[in-house]
């Protein structure tokens, strides 16, 4: 398996929870989310965490020599991501519906830059890493 197909497996396991995020976050009007809402939200972010995780790993096994360069920089990545998780998560438990869809839209927004970047410097056409790095930091 390529290192390609190691982060598309990843990245199609991740998807199916994205889904289920936008599923939740569209709950009718203004209504308050049911309580267990909060818990549905933080096991799909804690499973799109760890498949974000597992891909930056095989991207920094990919970058082979820029490795330290793609470690820094994925891991502020998931940082990032985590928070927009645990802010999320406080929405719901705050039963905050208007703050609850900011917060997913932002954490997918997140979910989509980490794929953008891993598709740059370690895709089926990847860029070389000190190059992609770089760019993205613009």
């Amino acid at each position: 398996m390529t290192f390609a197909d190691e982060i598309e497996k990843h990245r199609s396991r991740c998807q199916e929870h994205v889904l289920r995020l936008r599923i939740l976050a569209g709950i009718p009007g203004d209504a308050a989310p049911p309580r267990e809402v909060s818990a549905e939200i933080r096991d799909a972010t804690n499973a799109i965490i760890a498949e974000a995780e597992a891909m930056s790993r095989v991207a920094i096994r990919a970058a082979g020599e820029h490795g330290l360069q793609a470690e820094t920089f994925l891991w502020v990545r998931i940082t990032r991501l985590a928070a927009a998780a645990d802010r999320a998560v406080g929405a719901a438990r705050s039963r905050d519906v208007s703050a609850l869809r900011a917060q997913l839209r932002h954490f997918d927004a997140l979910t989509s830059a980490i794929w953008a970047v891993e598709d740059a410097a370690y895709g089926k056409n990847p860029v070389p890493a000190q190059r992609s790095l770089s760019q993205a930091q613009h």
